[in-house]
């Protein structure tokens, strides 16, 4: 018996923490999975964050041999893999039968043959993430400045880890991405499959935005008294909580993710870090691998920091469309600006975002007899823009015009009032930057309120008074 599957057997059967069921830990959320880590605190008061964080990646069977020959190698910092700390913190470590089967399915990240992605959890703003990286992130700052090793992006490297791989499986396989994708929950209210969209490659969506939340808790953490902190809170923190409307800095949410990444990273360093990874460990340097990096750090760039995180159809619960959607042929040479109007008020929440959707949606196809929701995107005031017909359908959002343009709609009425900096930011910077990044628009586009080409007050006063100050809009349409 190897030692690996006596610390399995050990844990499964000790039954002394834990007296109360966990029936409710089955679903495969973010808050079910903090309910069930706080537990895990709370029955062993005495273990340290590390020690916790530690055991209960080795109870999903976690190896690390890639991180940790890593690090040995190249900073000769020891993270302390080894059998006889294992065995002690598995004969300390209290944790019962269901809720070891809970934390096994949950932590272990692997996708099946049929594209089920496994060791996933659906988070309260309606993103998917992978828990490996995010606890693997935690463990490695804890585990250095127990250690007080100074490594330099040493937070980064479960993002590493997952962006090495990949690219080095797109080299050699040529997978139709290098990068994602993305995928649906089988329910959204009970959730406990996700399966992906096409063929996985060795970095996820959800293995990203994981790797992306395990470097920015673990970069908080190296700054603060760990030891202090209860990572359940932490983690509750981190993935709770609505938008403020007008609240434009970006505190430590996971909804903020794509902007916090950019303060604590930059291109040139992750790239480094990246090609450090794979000199370590498969000996490959050169012209064509440097090459290869430095096209995947071009698109990670643009897909997970540039662009804005656009909740896909399936997560919001949309309708298909009642016929087969008109294609459109990219790029396009026009955006139209408009807001919903009603509902009137910005939705602050997923929850909320996803309801005012699925109304417009259905408003659209039943009392105004379309294919399907008219915009191209909706922008919700909670940090997330939605996917309407998408960059690659014909919209039904400006008269005459949805053949040469996209149509972008802000949830709420803008006659009196803006929308928040953050939530305007996300179409002005970054919507924009990502259609012409990815050849959905012309570099040299035009943008245009919906009165302009329409006899309508759209986008209200505020938002046209607004968008007159932003790059591309046109006070003449160019067509007229």
């Amino acid at each position: 018996m190897t030692p690996g599957t006596l610390w399995i057997i050990t844990m499964a059967g000790i039954f002394l923490g834990i007296q109360s069921t966990v029936t409710d830990f089955h679903l495969r959320t973010m808050v079910h999975f903090i309910s069930a880590f706080q537990h895990l605190e709370d029955s062993n008061p005495k273990m340290s964050p590390l020690a916790l964080v530690k055991s209960l990646r080795k109870t999903a069977g976690e190896s690390d041999k890639f991180t940790h020959n890593w690090e040995s190698s190249d900073n000769g910092t020891d993270i302390h893999y080894t059998n006889s700390n294992n065995s002690f913190i598995s004969q300390q470590l209290n944790i019962n039968r269901k809720l070891f089967k809970y934390f096994n399915q949950t932590t272990h990240h692997f996708i099946t043959n049929g594209r089920e992605e496994r060791g996933v959890v659906l988070t309260p703003d309606g993103t998917t993430v992978a828990l490996a990286p995010i606890l693997l992130g935690i463990e490695l700052v804890l585990q250095a400045k127990e250690d007080n090793n100074q490594s330099d992006g040493i937070y980064l490297l479960p993002l590493v880890k997952s962006l090495s791989q990949s690219f080095l499986q797109f080299k050699n396989s040529t997978p139709p991405e290098r990068l994602g994708p993305d995928g649906c929950w089988d329910y959204i209210s009970a959730p406990m499959v996700f399966t992906l969209a096409g063929v996985p490659s060795l970095a996820t969506d959800a293995l990203v935005h994981g790797g992306m939340d395990g470097a920015i808790l673990g970069k908080h953490l190296s700054v603060v008294n760990g030891s202090e902190i209860k990572l359940s809170e932490l983690l509750r923190s981190y993935y709770s909580g609505s938008m403020e409307e007008g609240h434009s800095d970006t505190p430590l949410r996971g909804r903020y993710r794509r902007k916090n990444f950019q303060k604590i990273t930059n291109p040139s360093l992750l790239q480094e870090k990246v090609a450090e990874a794979l000199q370590t460990h498969r000996q490959q340097r050169g012209t064509v691998v440097e090459s290869l990096i430095e096209d995947g750090i071009k698109e990670f760039v643009l897909r997970y920091m540039d662009c804005p995180a656009i909740i896909p159809r399936c997560m919001w619960g949309a309708a298909p469309s009642s016929v087969p959607l008109v294609p459109l042929s990219p790029s396009l040479p026009f955006l139209y600006i408009h807001h919903t109007e009603i509902p009137s008020q910005p939705c602050l929440n997923f929850q909320m975002c996803s309801t005012n959707m699925r109304a417009m949606q259905k408003f659209h196809q039943k009392d105004r007899g379309w294919y399907d929701i008219g915009y191209s995107f909706v922008v919700g005031s909670d940090g997330y823009i939605y996917e309407g017909r998408g960059w690659m359908s014909q919209g039904s959002h400006t008269k005459g015009r949805n053949t040469v343009g996209y149509g972008v709609a802000f949830i709420g009425n803008y006659s009196a009032y803006l929308p928040s900096h953050y939530t305007m930011d996300l179409v002005r910077h970054h919507l924009v930057k990502c259609g012409v990044g990815n050849g959905f628009l012309h570099e040299n586009f035009t943008m245009l309120g919906h009165r302009q080409v329409v006899d309508t007050g759209c986008p209200g006063d505020s938002l046209y008074s607004e968008i007159k100050t932003w790059k591309h809009y046109k006070d003449v349409d160019p067509l007229k």
